[in-house]
């Protein structure tokens, strides 16, 4: 039971640090501060309590420093070219790649159906229906075996 609970608790604080990251990685774009000074800002601020920390700063600091590979990634994935997306989009894309591509431990349906979530949330109207397709097949690609369960 305690197992059950423990599991509930990542998911809550994975999915607010989800959530995190998508304003994170927006504002990176923006405003193109250092990774650092953006997860200090959302460290700080009290809708972020309950998020998980650690996985925030693992993944806006490879993200922000793996911007260009994730491009390129997301590029055979797209029909539309990553400078052209929309910013909200685009960082929600780059937290699932870098999901599926490097977090093994976070199932691939969760890092799609999180990043849909949040582009339903965050994103332009149809946004979430494009950010669904493009994952589905970087999923088939980056995790074949995974799919085929």
């Amino acid at each position: 039971m305690a197992r059950q609970s423990d599991s509930r608790a990542l998911s809550r604080a994975r999915r607010g640090a989800r959530k995190v990251l998508a304003q994170a990685l927006y504002q990176l774009q923006l405003s193109g501060n250092p990774w650092q000074d953006i997860y200090h800002q959302y460290l700080e601020d009290p809708d972020s309590a309950g998020a998980d920390a650690d996985f925030i700063r693992e993944l806006l600091m490879n993200i922000a420093t793996g911007r260009d590979a994730l491009d390129e990634l997301l590029a055979r994935y797209s029909d539309i070219e990553p400078a052209r997306l929309d910013p909200i989009e685009h960082g929600i894309l780059w937290m699932a790649l870098y999901e599926l591509q490097h977090r093994l431990d976070v199932p691939f349906r969760v890092a799609i159906s999180e990043a849909v979530d949040l582009a339903k949330r965050f994103g332009a109207t149809d946004g979430y229906k494009y950010v669904n397709a493009v994952l589905d097949r970087a999923a088939s690609e980056l995790r074949p075996n995974e799919r085929q369960l």
